[in-house]
């Protein structure tokens, strides 16, 4: 009877064990992260890594082709200013050609709510403000709309994660967004390719409202400034509908040049040079 005893208490805390074990784990399965959770930890970590610039300087070359490749370029400078609490500020003027010559552009990103932006027309000597139910327009004739050539602040969309899969020689996480502001946006939806290793954006997939694929973003020849901040020289816009396309190059990236909030207002449009 005592050596009975003995191996039931024994085995006892075995027994127990097995039928614990499913309500020990069930707490960690509930707080497993969910697809929208990954994909906004995604989204949030690729913005912390890019905070902190505070402004930059840069020279673009937009070049624009039609479907039968015809080719013309527009010259310009590009100009941004990290806002703390909110959406960077941004100035892109164009330099040539002639009949283009003068036109700047200014835009006020925000976190939350309709951005604000205007361009100036040096022909009509005034300056006309983009309406935020225009935001799906095209931004001087390119490929990239007003919406697209706006910081991407992580505000502006809710996520989710898809997969993870190769893109090019790395690993990247894939990623669905949508937009928050769904009755002025031109989209459905857009699929971005984030790499694992820097968070940096390789190709968005632009859906549109009927849910079909408009346009594909390709962004190539990363370089990293200041030690930390990753910039692409190309920005390579196919629009799959209309079979016309717009790349935008840059080069000779500065930061910290000083540039301050008096340097984007609506003023310095006029004054541009």
């Amino acid at each position: 009877m005592i050596l009975r005893r003995t191996k039931l208490r024994n085995t006892l805390p075995a027994a127990l064990i097995f039928f614990l074990l499913p309500l020990l784990l069930f707490p960690l399965t509930c707080q497993a992260e969910t697809a929208e959770e990954k994909g906004l930890a995604i989204a949030t970590e690729a913005d912390r890594r890019d905070s902190g610039f505070k402004d930059l300087t840069a020279e673009m070359l937009m070049l624009l082709r039609n479907r039968h490749g015809q080719e013309s370029r527009r010259a310009m400078r590009y100009r941004v200013l990290e806002v703390e609490n909110d959406g960077d500020m941004s100035l892109t003027i164009f330099d040539s050609p002639l009949d283009v010559k003068g036109t700047a552009f200014l835009n006020y990103t925000h976190k939350v709510g309709d951005d604000d932006q205007w361009l100036y027309l040096p022909a009509l000597k005034r300056v006309k403000r983009i309406s935020s139910r225009n935001k799906s327009g095209s931004f001087m004739g390119s490929e990239f709309s007003y919406e697209d050539i706006s910081s991407q602040e992580v505000e502006k969309y809710t996520y989710k994660w898809l997969r993870d899969e190769p893109c090019a020689s790395l690993e990247c996480h894939v990623v669905e967004r949508y937009p928050v502001d769904r009755k002025n946006s031109g989209y459905r939806r857009q699929v971005a390719w984030i790499d694992k290793e820097e968070f940096r954006t390789w190709k968005v997939e632009y859906f549109d409202r009927k849910n079909s694929l408009l346009k594909t973003l390709s962004i190539s020849g990363f370089e990293k400034h200041n030690g930390r901040f990753w910039r692409a020289a190309e920005l390579h816009m196919v629009n799959h509908q209309t079979g016309k396309s717009t790349v935008l190059q840059f080069a000779n990236f500065r930061f910290g040049t000083g540039l301050s909030a008096a340097d984007f207002s609506k003023n310095s449009l006029k004054r541009a040079k």
